[in-house]
């Protein structure tokens, strides 16, 4: 007999996942798309919690092929993510996590977007349950776009559509060695190396489960595994891609994602001690990725932030943070007869401080407050527009 080639081999890392294994599971069942077309390979990653078990109880019922890895517990997601990819045989991948669960029909739609286009990697659009999950990708269905022109950048967690054929040819395997930030990795070099990617927007393919015991793997580690994860991923990005614009263009999303949230609130909460260290982490990857073009990608309070943490400034840092902590509005700054506009968050133009205005600058990305108006985008025009009824208003 003949084997068919399965359309999608499903691989499921799973950590002490019960109860929320149960839903997972029910999820791939439930998908419209024929079950000999797909195949589950689940790795039980050292559970003690009967997850195995439960895996073991699925594999003999389900109408689909299922094979059930157990093994010693590795750390990380990384290891049973690829046991399990060096195990599956489907034209594509996709890696469900075991306390996730698919939407309706998102295999289906999802091979299907592959298949139309020719693409390499799909992105199902994510709803979040009892969390967040990432919002700007999904604007659209896309059939064939890229990294570059696109907001994709901005999910990089593993829970896509990947073609197999692009993760052999290029040995593609997630870093073992990361204990956070490893799915970003793997899915940025993949977006690099694809030959096309689409979006699936208009309907809701994942559903990203917060735990209600806390123990997501994305809300562990500490802020030294940040700084390897942000290293890592800028290293990548350098190795593949020369110097300009195409580079900075992805540096913004370990610079504003990973980065820039050990330089927030938080901070203010850290000893000295601390405080130190994590300016000693970032000093290495400011030195060799921040630059100008990468400053006026991000928003006024961003920019100065990294600004100041590549200067040293600690001791400017902590204004800053007390401004934003305490939720102040910056005031807004029309010069030039409209042209330019400037957010005076703290230090701007103070000489001891010697900031240039361009870290104040306001982009189309801002959102502003002018007396007697509601708040609204830095649109240049739209503010010189606003600025001069506020001053008839005041005149009359």
């Amino acid at each position: 007999m003949t084997l068919t080639q399965p359309d999608v081999s499903v691989v499921i890392g799973a950590y002490e996942a019960m109860p929320y294994l149960v839903d997972c599971l029910a999820s791939v069942e439930a998908q419209t798309i024929d079950p000999t077309r797909i195949e589950v390979i689940a790795v039980d990653d050292g559970s003690t919690d009967g997850t195995g078990e439960y895996l073991e109880e699925f594999a003999a019922r389900a109408a689909m092929p299922v094979t059930v890895i157990r093994q010693d517990n590795s750390g990380g997601p990384s290891g049973p993510r690829n046991v399990g990819l060096g195990k599956a045989a489907g034209r594509y991948v996709f890696f469900l996590d075991a306390d996730d669960r698919l939407g309706p029909e998102a295999l289906h739609r999802m091979v299907a977007m592959a298949d139309e286009n020719g693409t390499d990697v799909v992105l199902g659009k994510v709803e979040g349950v009892n969390r967040s999950a990432p919002k700007s990708m999904w604007g659209r269905s896309v059939g064939r776009t890229d990294v570059f022109s696109s907001q994709i950048k901005f999910t990089l967690s593993a829970q896509k559509l990947f073609r197999r054929a692009l993760l052999e040819r290029h040995s593609m395997r997630f870093d073992e060695s990361l204990f956070t930030g490893e799915d970003a990795l793997f899915t940025m070099e993949a977006y690099l190396r694809a030959d096309g990617v689409s979006v699936v927007a208009d309907h809701t393919c994942y559903y990203l489960v917060g735990r209600e015991d806390g123990k997501h793997v994305t809300k562990s580690g500490s802020y030294v595994l940040r700084f390897d994860s942000a290293r890592a991923l800028m290293t990548l990005i350098a190795d593949m891609l020369p110097p300009g614009p195409k580079r900075d263009v992805l540096m913004v999303r370990p610079f504003l994602v990973t980065l820039l949230s050990q330089f927030g609130p938080q901070y203010l909460k850290d000893t000295e001690e601390v405080r130190q260290h994590k300016f000693e982490l970032a000093k290495p990857l400011m030195e060799l990725y921040w630059n100008e073009d990468v400053a006026r990608r991000l928003k006024v309070h961003e920019r100065l932030r990294l600004h100041l943490v590549a200067q040293d400034r600690a001791d400017l840092l902590v204004g800053v943070l007390e401004f934003i902590k305490a939720k102040q509005e910056p005031t807004v700054l029309l010069e030039a007869r409209g042209r330019k506009a400037f957010l005076a968050y703290p230090h701007f133009r103070d000489p001891a401080a010697g900031i240039p205005d361009s870290y104040y600058a306001a982009t189309t990305r801002e959102t502003v407050t002018i007396e007697g108006f509601r708040p609204r985008t830095a649109h240049l025009p739209r503010l010189r527009r606003a600025a001069r009824r506020v001053l008839a208003r005041r005149a009359a």
